[in-house]
């Protein structure tokens, strides 16, 4: 049996500890008048970008966004981002997104996402869930390039649509599988 040397398994605990920290201090977490403004910017800059994601914002209501989500591991790795629930444009609920993992991983990098919620069953489970993981309850369509390519308001039937965006950094692979949304007091 391989076992790692001390040094990584210290370097991989400590970056865990970070990624996960980060979003337990709220001293250090930003304003939630800032993360409304940039969960807002976030959303327009998507709608921008995406012609489906703009179709998409007028049939979606409410609408989920995560607009920094930081991401870091070796082996071990997190992720944790604040966001918002955006209601007739007003944004009713804050939440956080948070995810462990392992396996053959390594890198760091910043992200966000917008979760458009389509159908009912969405919305309310969203709402009457304390936390929920992504891939379990609603389904969640992850809308890539060739997604969008097929997508019109016609075909929508998923109770959910997720854009990734902003990624910068370096890390192997990217995932909103397995993050566990929940919602949090600001």
């Amino acid at each position: 049996m391989y076992r790692l040397p001390g040094n990584i398994i210290k370097f991989v605990l400590l970056t865990a500890s970070i990624v996960m920290m980060s979003g337990v201090n709220q001293e250090n977490s930003a304003t939630a008048e800032d993360l409304d403004e940039d969960s807002r910017q976030a959303l327009r800059a998507r709608i921008k970008v995406e012609p489906v994601a703009e179709k998409l914002s007028r049939s979606a209501n409410p609408v989920l966004i995560f607009p920094n989500i930081v991401k870091a591991g070796l082996v071990f790795g997190g992720s944790y981002g604040e966001g918002v629930l955006l209601e007739d444009s007003k944004v009713v609920d804050y939440y956080n997104s948070v995810s462990a993992s392992w396996g053959l991983q390594a890198g760091a990098q910043t992200y966000g996402y917008v979760v458009f919620l389509m159908a009912d069953k969405a919305i309310n489970y969203v709402k009457s869930t304390k936390g929920w993981e992504v891939g379990v309850g609603p389904t969640i369509v992850l809308v890539d390039k060739e997604t969008a390519k097929n997508l019109s308001t016609s075909s929508l039937k998923n109770d959910a649509y997720a854009f990734i965006f902003g990624q910068q950094g370096l890390m192997a692979g990217i995932s909103i599988e397995g993050t566990k949304i929940s919602r949090i007091a600001r």
